[in-house]
């Protein structure tokens, strides 16, 4: 009895062992995880020039992936907000009512996060801004 249950062990050591590979390898090769970090409050704010006021409220979105990129970006949110606010400021009447406005906002509030964070931390860490809500009046 003794031998069976030695013989048992032995052939089952080499099974147990690629089972413990193969769950270090699965934890390896598990992708990041995507987060996605909003501004809150929204962005509000007056743009343009001229007699009347123009006001915008944007609800912003930042797509990171990984803990430690989300937590850079939640630590540098104050400068990404200053960084966003500057921006929509800047823009007027034509570059906010024209055709298309909206995603050239987008992709320029995104290449202004990235940059800001390139310079703060080495790399741009945000793969993507996004507008929940974009009211321009």
């Amino acid at each position: 009895m003794k031998a069976v249950i030695a013989v048992l062990l032995a052939l089952s050591m080499p099974l147990l062992a690629s089972a413990s590979e193969s769950k270090s390898e699965g934890e390896e090769g598990k992708a990041p995880v995507v987060a996605y970090i909003n501004l809150t409050p929204a962005l509000v704010g007056n743009f343009g020039v001229g007699p009347k006021l123009k006001f915008y409220k944007a609800d912003v979105a930042l797509r990171v992936t990984g803990s430690e990129a989300e937590e850079k970006v939640k630590h540098h949110e104050p400068l990404i907000r200053n960084q966003l606010v500057m921006l929509f400021s800047q823009q007027t009447d034509q570059t906010m009512g024209a055709a298309g406005a909206k995603e050239a906002l987008r992709q320029e509030a995104l290449k202004q996060v990235q940059d800001v964070l390139t310079q703060e931390e080495g790399a741009p860490l945000v793969e993507d801004l996004l507008f929940n809500n974009l009211i321009i009046q």
